[in-house]
């Protein structure tokens, strides 16, 4: 029976690879999201700053106190973003990691 490679094993192959070439991977054999958890955790927390600064501008456009509710709601929210980007994150690690450890125990 093969035997799935660690977590470590799939980083260095990985590194070894190159990101491109491992995602074009069809069999599935190397992993290539916790490799890429820095880079979509720093694309959300970019999208949402995006969206804050364009809500509050929108707002101003409005008038001055729509402008200063949708910075106070802006800040809030976007509070709200970065402890929910976190969150998911940290779940998907915690996902990768467990995998690796399910898989290292089993050999």
């Amino acid at each position: 029976m093969a035997t799935v490679p660690s977590y470590a094993e799939q980083q260095a192959s990985l590194k070894e690879k190159g990101l491109i070439e491992s995602l074009m991977d069809f069999s599935f054999q190397r992993m290539v999201t916790p490799c890429m958890l820095k880079m979509l955790y720093s694309l959300h927390l970019l999208l949402g700053l995006i969206i804050a600064i364009g809500f509050v501008f929108k707002g101003f456009q409005t008038s001055t106190s729509d402008g200063l509710l949708a910075l106070i709601l802006g800040v809030a929210g976007m509070s709200f973003w970065i402890v929910y980007c976190r969150i998911i994150v940290e779940v998907l690690a915690v996902v990768f990691r467990v995998s690796d450890a399910i898989t290292s125990s089993q050999k």
